[in-house]
C-alpha cells in the first residue's frame, strides 16, 4: 500500500458507498480503460471470473473446445469447465515461456481436421509478466476468425512494441489478487474495444437482474461484480503503478547481476519489443546439475526464511486435466523441472536483497 488507498476507502465510508458498485467502481474502470487503451472496463471480483464471463459471452458451450497454453495458473483454464467446454492444451516457445504461435497454427488446423468445426476461443497468457509473441497470435486468430481472450492477469504495465497488454485481444483479462503488481484485496477486470460485450460483462455480472421495478431475471447471470470499497484500494494503486513496475524490474536486475556467469539464466525480454513488468522473477537452472538445482537453493533459501516457488506446473500435468488434449509439452515441462520463482516483491529492502544474496553465493560456491 502507498497511502492513499485508505483514502479512497475512507471516501466510501463517508458517502455510504459500500455495498457493490458505486463512483469508485466506475472511476476504476475508468482508470484501467485510459491506462491500458483497451476502450471499455468492467471491474469484477477476479481475473477467473472475467474469463468466465469471455467465455459466457462468446457463447462457448458443451461441445465446444477452447485453446489455452498449458503452461499456466489453473484460473486461465478453469473457466472453460465451468462451460462444460473442452480444454484444448497447447505448449510454450521457450524464450517467451507463453504460447508457441506457430504450434498454435497447427493445432487450430488438427482441430478443425478431427471435429469439423473452429475451437471456439482461444487464451494465450502473459505469464509472469512476460509477453507473449501477441502479434503473431493475433495474426495467426484472425485468419481463423477465432476470438482471443488474452489473459494479461500478471502482466498489467507490460508492454508488446510500445502497446499496453491486455488490449491486444478481443477480451483482455486482469487480476488484483492480493499476490499481483497492484492489488484490491480481491478483483479483477475484463477489457474490451467492443462497448456492447462490457456492457454484457456488466449484466452478467450482477445476476443479470432485467430492466424491472421488482426483481426480474430473464437469464442465467453471477454474482461477480467488485465492491465500491475495494475499487477504492484501486485507484489508489493505479496511482504508484509505474513505481511498483520500476521495481519489480529492478528486482529483476538484481537477480540477473546475481547469477551472472553461473551457468543460471534469469527469465528477460528477448528483444526491445518485449517489455517486462517482472511481475515475479523465475531462473532457470542448468540441464542434469547435481550440486545446482531447484531443489538445493529452495532448500538453503529456506532455512534463512526466505520463500521460493517452482514454476507453475503445466496444466496437462495436472490430475484435473490429465485426459485434456495436449499438443506439445515437451517445453513446459522442462520449464517446470528446472525453474523457480524468487522473492520479487515491490517491497524488498536492501537489505532483504542482501539476505538474498548471501544464500545465493553460499550455494554457488558449494557447487563449484
Amino acid at each position: 500500500m502507498a497511502g492513499n488507498e485508505q483514502k479512497y476507502v475512507a471516501s466510501a465510508f463517508e458517502t455510504n458507498w459500500i455495498a457493490p458498485l458505486g463512483p469508485l467502481v466506475d472511476k476504476f474502470e475508468s482508470v484501467l480503460a485510459d491506462y491500458t487503451g483497451a476502450g471499455h472496463c468492467a471491474a469484477l471480483s477476479s481475473g477467473t471470473a472475467a474469463i468466465h464471463l469471455a467465455l459466457e459471452i462468446l457463447g462457448v458451450g458443451i461441445n465446444d473446445e477452447v485453446i489455452v497454453q498449458s503452461f499456466t495458473f489453473c484460473g486461465s483454464i478453469n473457466p472453460v469447465l465451468y462451460q462444460k467446454a473442452s480444454p484444448i492444451l497447447v505448449d510454450s516457445d521457450p524464450v517467451t515461456w507463453n504460447m508457441d504461435p506457430n504450434l498454435l497454427r497447427e493445432v487450430i488446423e488438427d482441430r478443425i481436421k478431427a471435429t469439423g468445426r473452429k475451437p471456439k476461443a482461444v487464451i494465450p497468457v502473459h505469464l509472469y509478466g512476460m509477453p507473449a509473441r501477441i502479434d503473431e497470435i493475433m495474426q495467426v486468430c484472425a485468419e481463423y476468425e477465432i476470438p482471443v481472450i488474452e489473459d494479461a492477469a500478471e502482466a498489467l504495465g507490460s508492454t508488446f512494441k510500445g502497446k499496453k497488454l491486455g488490449s491486444f485481444g478481443d477480451f483482455g483479462i486482469l487480476s488484483f489478487n492480493g499476490n499481483k503488481i497492484i492489488t484490491t484485496s480481491g478483483g479483477g477486470a475484463l477489457l474490451s474495444s467492443n462497448e456492447e460485450w462490457v456492457a454484457k460483462a456488466r449484466f452478467l455480472s450482477t445476476q443479470a437482474r432485467d430492466k424491472a421495478i421488482h426483481y426480474q431475471h430473464s437469464e442465467l447471470g453471477y454474482n461477480y461484480r467488485l465492491s465500491n470499497v475495494l475499487a477504492g484500494i484501486g485507484v489508489g494503486q493505479m496511482e504508484i503503478l509505474d513505481k511498483f513496475v520500476s521495481l519489480r524490474r529492478s528486482n529483476n536486475q538484481f537477480y540477473s547481476d546475481l547469477f551472472k556467469g553461473s551457468g543460471i539464466t534469469v527469465h528477460q525480454e528477448s528483444s526491445a519489443d518485449f517489455f517486462s513488468n517482472h511481475w515475479l522473477t523465475a531462473i532457470l537452472f542448468p540441464a542434469d546439475s547435481v550440486l545446482l538445482n531447484k531443489e538445493i537453493l529452495m532448500d538453503a533459501l529456506l532455512e534463512e526464511n526466505i520463500e521460493s516457488r517452482p514454476l507453475w506446473k503445466p496444466m496437462h500435468l495436472q490430475p484435473l486435466y490429465s485426459e485434456s488434449k495436449m499438443y506439445g509439452g515437451q517445453v513446459s515441462e522442462d520449464l517446470f523441472e528446472r525453474g523457480l520463482c524468487l522473492p520479487s516483491g515491490s517491497n524488498l529492502t536492501d537489505s532483504d536483497r542482501d539476505r538474498i544474496a548471501d544464500v545465493v553465493s553460499k550455494v554457488l560456491r558449494n557447487a563449484q
